[in-house]
C-alpha cells in the first residue's frame, strides 16, 4: 500500500531578491514498511523535501507546484498571498505532524529546549495529541522509550545539555517515536555520533521498524548507511533526483554518473581494493543554475547535449529510473 507519494514537487527560496530553486520536479513514492534512502551533498534539497513534507519551511520557502499525498490524504491546500505568491498551508498538517508523521532533526541538540527537561519534553509531544492521557500512562509511555532507545531511566530528568551527542540523537529518536507515526523522517540521524554509536542507533531504527512497521525516509549523505537499512534509494543532486530504484538495484547498476561517483568515493569491504575516486568541482549555485543538465559542469561523460537539453527521469529497467541522456548507452552494460 502507498503510504506516501510526492507528485513534481518545486520549493524555491527567495533570498536578496534571487529565487533558489532548491528542489525542483521531486517524485517519490514509500510504501507502508519501507525505508527510502535520500542521498546527495549537502544542499542538494534533501532536507528541504523533508520540510516540504512536514510543512516546516522557513518564511523565504515557497511551494512553487506539486502534491503531497500522505495516507490518501492531500496535504497542500494553495492559497494566494497578498504580494501575489501562493502560500501551501493546510491546518489539519497539526493534527498529522508527530502523531502520524514525525521528524528526527539533523541537529539533535537545537531540536531540545535547553530550559527544559528531556523527559518533559517528551512528554508534551505526546500531550498535544493525547490531552487526556493519564500521568501515571504517560510516565510508563516515557520509561518504555527510554528502555527502547537504550537510555537508562534515570536519565529522564537530566537537561539537554547533560547528555552525550549520541544520548541526545536517541532521545530524539525517542521523541520521533512517542506516539508510534506511521511514517518518520530521520534527517542525518547518524552524523553527529561515533560510528560504535551509528551502528547501533542503526540496528535500533531497524528493529523499530519491524515492531512498528513504519516506513522511514533516511535523509544522509552517506551510501554506505543506506546500503544497510533502506529497500529503496533517490539519488539528489542540485534539487533534482538523478536516480531512483530499490537499492540492490541502484548499487549493482547504476545509471547516473553523480551515483557512480557518490559509490566510489566509499570502500568497499568486499570486494577489490581500490583507490577511492572523488567528484571534482562544487554543486551549482541554485540560484543560476547551469543550462541543461545541471551535473555536466563536473560530469566526466558530459558531451554538448548535456549542456543543452535537461535530461527527463527515464525509467531504464521495471522500477529503476535515471535522469542521464546516456543512462543506456554507457552504462547498459553495468
Amino acid at each position: 500500500m502507498v503510504l506516501l507519494k510526492v507528485e513534481d514537487l518545486s520549493v524555491h527560496y527567495k533570498i536578496y531578491g534571487n529565487w533558489v530553486r532548491a528542489v525542483d520536479d521531486v517524485s517519490i513514492e514509500l510504501d507502508s514498511g519501507e525505508t527510502l534512502g535520500l542521498v546527495g551533498e549537502s544542499g542538494s534539497g534533501k532536507s528541504t523535501l523533508a520540510y516540504a513534507i512536514t510543512q516546516l519551511l522557513p518564511n523565504n520557502a515557497y511551494i512553487k507546484k506539486g502534491k503531497i499525498i500522505f495516507n490518501d490524504q492531500d496535504l497542500f491546500k494553495y492559497t494566494l498571498k497578498p504580494d501575489g505568491t501562493l502560500n501551501v498551508y493546510d491546518e489539519n498538517i497539526r493534527k498529522i505532524r508527530w502523531k502520524e508523521i514525525s521528524m528526527i532533526f539533523q541537529a539533535s541538540l537545537n531540536a531540545f529546549n535547553p530550559v527544559y527537561k528531556v523527559g518533559d519534553q517528551i512528554k508534551e509531544a505526546i500531550l498535544a495529541h493525547e490531552p487526556d492521557i493519564s500521568e501515571e500512562e504517560l510516565e510508563r509511555r516515557v520509561i518504555e522509550l527510554y528502555d527502547f532507545v537504550g537510555i537508562p531511566r534515570d536519565r529522564i530528568n537530566n537537561y539537554p545539555h547533560e547528555y552525550s551527542g549520541g544520548m541526545k540523537q536517541r532521545a530524539m529518536i525517542a521523541m520521533a517515536l512517542a506516539l508510534r507515526p506511521k511514517l518518520v523522517l530521520a534527517d542525518e540521524p547518524t552524523t553527529a555520533v561515533d560510528v560504535i554509536t551509528q551502528d547501533r542507533i542503526l540496528k535500533e531504527i531497524i528493529d523499530l521498524q519491524k515492531k512498528l512497521g513504519m516506513a522511514m525516509i533516511l535523509i544522509t549523505h552517506d551510501v554506505s548507511v543506506v546500503a544497510e537499512v533502506s529497500h529503496k534509494i533517490a539519488v539528489m543532486y542540485a534539487g533534482q533526483i538523478v536516480e531512483k530504484g530499490t537499492t540492490r538495484e541502484v548499487f549493482k547498476h547504476y545509471a547516473h554518473p553523480y551515483t557512480e561517483g557518490l559509490l566510489n568515493s566509499f570502500p568497499n569491504l568486499f570486494g577489490e581494493k581500490k583507490r577511492l575516486s572523488f567528484i571534482p568541482g562544487s554543486p551549482p549555485d541554485l540560484a543560476n543554475p547551469p543550462k541543461g543538465c545541471r551535473f555536466h559542469p563536473r560530469c566526466p561523460y558530459a558531451r554538448e547535449i548535456c549542456a543543452e537539453q535537461s535530461p527527463p527521469l527515464i525509467e531504464i529497467s521495471p522500477g529503476h529510473y535515471s535522469a542521464c541522456h546516456f543512462a543506456t548507452s554507457i552504462y547498459g552494460g553495468k
